[in-house]
C-alpha cells in the first residue's frame, strides 16, 4: 500500500485546493500550519504496535486520514478542503476512487468536522464506512466519466 506523503499534501494543499477548491476564504500559506499537527495527522494513518498496523485496511487508513486532517486543525483555514484533497489523493495513489455526489460528500465532511471530540472512535468508524461504501477502482471512476461526457 503506498502512503501519502507530506509533500503530495503540500502540492493537493497549496496548488490544487486553491484552485479547484476555493470559496470566500482563501486557503492560507502551507509554511503557515502549525509545527508537528500536519505531520502527525499524515503518518499516523501508517502506525504500527508490536508489528501489526494499527490502522490494517486501505478504508481504515483513509478514515483516520481524514478525521485527523479535519479535527486536528493543522491549517489556519481550509482544512475540510484539504482533508477531502487528502483523502482523494491517497485513494487515487493506492488505484481507488469515492463514487459520491459532491453534495453528500460535502454533507458527511460538515458533519465529521461538526462532531463531538468524546465520539471520535464511532465517527472514525462512520468514515470507514462511508469510504468503504463508497470505494471503487480508478478505472472503473474514469471509465463512468468518459461515458458520461459522451
Amino acid at each position: 500500500m503506498k502512503v501519502i506523503t507530506l509533500a503530495e499534501v503540500e502540492y493537493l494543499a497549496f496548488r490544487l485546493a486553491r484552485k479547484h477548491l476555493s470559496f470566500d476564504e482563501p486557503i492560507p500559506d502551507f509554511s503557515t500550519r502549525f509545527p508537528n499537527i500536519l505531520e502527525s495527522c499524515v503518518i499516523t494513518p501508517f502506525q504500527k504496535f508490536s508489528g501489526k498496523s494499527l490502522y490494517p485496511s486501505l478504508a481504515a487508513k483513509a478514515a483516520i486520514l481524514f478525521y485527523l486532517m479535519i479535527k486536528n486543525h493543522p491549517f489556519q483555514n481550509g482544512n475540510k478542503r484539504i482533508a477531502i484533497a487528502a483523502l482523494l489523493t491517497f485513494l487515487a495513489i493506492n488505484g481507488k476512487w469515492l463514487h459520491v455526489d459532491t453534495q453528500s460528500f460535502y454533507n458527511f465532511t460538515v458533519w465529521v468536522a461538526s462532531s463531538p471530540p468524546e465520539y471520535k472512535t464511532e465517527v472514525v468508524a462512520a468514515v470507514e464506512r462511508f469510504v468503504r461504501d463508497h470505494l471503487v477502482s480508478l478505472q472503473t471512476q474514469e471509465k463512468s466519466k468518459r461515458r458520461s461526457k459522451k
